[in-house]
């Protein structure tokens, strides 16, 4: 029977695969499980990757998962902190880490951050917090912002359209700067005003792309160096 209910949770929650849940209960609106490690399996060193199960100690740890029945979910996973019993590796201790379960200072599963980055991306700080207590998962927006802004940058793709306009440096001095632009990569700063810097802009591109001036005076020179079906629009 006890085996029939750790395969069924297992099934609910299948990154406690690699773990042995000793305790499921219910504790008001929390879902409370008690995890370990296998003391048997050999993990192996972050630095050298020597495996080890020489066991120095242990902790728990505390995570917060995804919902589950409308309650929210604590695992208290007690994990050890194995020897590195390599010669050559300076390391001598290390914490295992249990894949798809846990990561180096992380209080989340990563079923659980991945969830939150989704919504911190769709709804950013106060509306995502409002949204996830209804999930429910307690979290704060600013929380919500910071695994937003460590999301890495989605993949720059080329052009289609290229505008062109200009800036001015600094106010009163006749100092000027152009700002490629487009669609897809936002705007990019640089720091010079001369018909060169359009034209090399344009030529890093892959492929042909339209080249749209925004002004009278250098920036309109790259059309006549590189052909473009683009309409020349005049911002004076």
């Amino acid at each position: 029977m006890l085996a029939e209910c750790e395969e069924l949770l297992k099934a609910v929650l299948p990154h406690l695969d690699g773990v042995l849940v000793e305790q499921v209960s219910p504790q008001g609106g929390v879902l409370r499980i008690v995890a370990r490690t296998s003391e048997s399996v050999a993990m192996p060193c972050p630095d050298c990757g020597t495996p080890s199960v020489r066991r120095h100690s242990g902790y728990q740890r505390r995570l917060a998962d995804g919902a589950v029945g409308g309650r929210q979910v604590r695992i208290e996973l007690t994990v050890r902190r194995l020897f590195c019993d390599a010669s050559e590796c300076t390391r001598m201790t290390f914490a295992e880490q249990v894949d798809g379960l846990t990561v180096r200072y992380g209080r989340r599963t990563p079923q659980l951050k991945g969830l939150l980055s989704a919504v911190a991306v769709a709804l950013a700080g106060r509306a995502g917090e409002r949204l996830a207590a209804e999930l429910p998962v307690s979290v704060s927006g600013t929380t919500l912002l910071s695994l937003a802004m460590g999301l890495p940058d989605p993949s720059a793709e080329t052009p289609r359209v290229l505008g062109v306009d200009e800036f001015a440096l600094r106010k009163g001095h006749h100092s000027y700067g152009t700002v490629p632009t487009s669609t897809n990569d936002g705007v990019k700063a640089t720091p010079s005003r001369s018909s060169s810097t359009p034209s090399s802009a344009n030529a890093a591109s892959p492929a042909p792309t339209p080249l749209c001036a925004t002004t009278c005076n250098g920036s309109a020179a790259p059309r006549a160096t590189r052909p473009c079906r683009s309409r020349r629009v005049c911002a004076r």
